[in-house]
């Protein structure tokens, strides 16, 4: 079992940045200056092609440190951010970007969707090592409520495998952007904590119909799906439930004036 280890601290603005590795995978911690132990955790994945520190990540994760006290944490998915990739990733992005350029939706769904499963089953199992080393730490310990934070499409992919297999977490956001095949249908149909799903409508390789197959799928008896125009890249995200994360993770959190 790997031990998480840190490697930078910065503070600015009432939020702590920690960059760790667990083993060889790199992640980042966002916790309050000062607050009680053991807050609420969330967990935010990126999306395709991104890596844990993108501007809106980031920006997410400090709202919810700033405004609920929680701890936020990100790693980055094999092949992304500070991670190297694999010659077979090498050759499926190439892959991809030909079918991409040739028009061939049909291949280019194939590709894709091969491609997310390989990263799905290689990142879930970092992601439980990564939780399994915060735990270990003081101030979060086993008695910090989880939750996952999301992230569209990749972060959807990973997530939802991780949310069906791992119970410590208890509520979850995902979203659509991304092809959705069988066995990710069927994780979800093992999910039961609440949920909050994000639908971008106009995306343009994605048919919506595969993104609400897959919120149907989840036997959680509190979900709810909000759906605005725009693809999953310039989408401007507007009457979403902010509370969702705190109303099911908080014991009500209070921050020093």
């Amino acid at each position: 079992m790997h031990s998480l280890r840190f490697t930078t601290e910065t503070s600015s603005n009432g939020v702590v940045e920690r960059d760790f590795l667990v083993g060889e995978v790199p992640g980042v911690l966002w916790s309050p200056v000062s607050g009680p132990d053991h807050a609420p955790l969330v967990l935010m994945g990126h999306g395709g092609g991104l890596h844990k520190k993108t501007p809106a990540l980031m920006a997410r994760a400090h709202d919810a440190v700033t405004t609920w006290g929680f701890t936020v944490v990100a790693i980055d998915a094999p092949g992304h951010g500070d991670r190297p990739r694999t010659a077979e990733d090498e050759r499926t992005r190439a892959d991809l970007r030909r079918a991409r350029e040739a028009a061939d939706t049909e291949r280019f769904q194939s590709i894709s969707v091969r491609f997310v499963t390989s990263l799905a089953e290689r990142a879930v199992p970092e992601w439980q090592a990564t939780l399994d080393a915060l735990q270990k730490l003081p101030e979060i310990g086993t008695d910090a409520p989880i939750g996952y934070g999301g992230g569209i499409s990749l972060g959807t992919a990973i997530g939802v495998p991780l949310t069906a297999i791992d119970s410590r977490i208890t509520a979850a956001i995902f979203g659509g952007g991304f092809f959705v095949y069988d066995a990710l249908i069927e994780a979800a149909r093992r999910i039961t904590v609440p949920i909050q799903f994000l639908l971008p409508w106009d995306d343009e390789y994605v048919d919506r119909q595969s993104a609400l197959a897959l919120f149907d799928a989840f036997a959680s008896t509190e979900k709810t799906l909000h759906a605005n125009p725009g693809d999953h890249r310039t989408i401007r995200w507007i009457g979403l439930d902010n509370e969702f994360l705190p109303r099911h993770l908080s014991r009500p959190v209070t921050l020093p004036a």
